[in-house]
């Protein structure tokens, strides 16, 4: 993937990296364990769980990083994926608004309640924020088969930003009420899947306009597709229950099956527009 003469600077990066996990406030140690317990064995968001953490006052805190361009290789990536994401939806979305980003080790108090690197990277509503452990690309690439081309992570950048789209269209607001209404699990999974799979979408829409607003600076080269629906397809849910050795549960899954991940990735991909992008269709 072409991306080191993207522009500097546009990615909103707050860097926390190498302040530890310090600043938990009451309860964020249970916060932690909680979510990775919901996320890893029942299979729920984790900013379901943070969230609730966050009503019931167990919410982490944090002093602010470094504001700017990450002098290394890896922060330089995000920060100019994460700009050219921003330039995209700016054009795409009236009155889109970036998100901050937040790169941080191990754990760090959110919006959200106490993140931590065992959720992989996600987006929290209540600041509007991006956050990334980094470590998550090698954990992506060794213990889930997914790929380690630089494609594929730009692709888990865009979908969390995809997350912020969809909180700035009430999309996310939508979800949360139609769950509520929900009169089952199983049904309220299925909202949470089609948020998930529009996250995908959006990612393709990114990538599908990345060159486009950048005059070339970022663009995919031939075959980086292919790199991230791999990816699409190792992180699907049925693709995880089957690595975790456990029986695929369709009714279970919060994020989609790797068919469906490739397929909504690929959409957004091809149309290019933000429209195609109606996961929630029949619903």
């Amino acid at each position: 993937m072409r991306w080191r003469g993207g522009q500097r600077g546009g990615g909103g990066i707050q860097d926390r990296r190498g302040m530890g996990a310090g600043g938990i406030a009451g309860g964020g140690l249970g916060v932690m364990v909680l979510a990775a317990i919901g996320y890893l064995v029942f299979g729920i968001p984790p900013e379901t769980t943070t969230q609730l953490a966050t009503q019931l006052g167990a919410a982490g805190s944090q002093a602010e990083g470094e504001r700017g361009t990450p002098e290394d290789d890896a922060g330089l990536f995000v920060d100019v994926i994460g700009g050219n994401v921003n330039a995209v939806w700016s054009d795409l979305l009236m009155g889109y608004r970036p998100p901050t980003v937040v790169l941080y080790e191990v754990g760090t108090g959110t919006g959200c309640g106490y993140g931590q690197s065992a959720m992989g990277p996600f987006y929290c509503p209540a600041d509007q924020t991006v956050y990334l452990d980094l470590g998550f690309w090698q954990q992506m690439q060794t213990q889930l088969g997914a790929s380690g081309a630089d494609f594929a992570k730009a692709y888990v950048i865009a979908h969390e930003f995809g997350h912020h789209v969809q909180t700035l269209t009430g999309a996310s607001d939508d979800v949360r009420r139609a769950q509520a209404r929900a009169t089952s699990q199983a049904e309220a999974n299925r909202f949470s899947v089609a948020l998930e799979l529009q996250a995908d979408c959006y990612a393709g829409v990114w990538a599908a306009n990345a060159a486009r607003l950048s005059g070339g600076e970022v663009a995919l080269r031939p075959g980086d597709l292919e790199e991230g629906l791999k990816t699409a397809a190792a992180i699907g849910d049925d693709a995880l229950q089957q690595r975790g050795g456990g029986r695929v549960s369709p009714d279970s899954f919060t994020h989609g099956s790797s068919e469906q991940r490739v397929t909504w990735l690929r959409r957004g991909y091809e149309t290019g527009d933000p429209a195609a992008c109606d996961t929630f269709r029949g619903y």
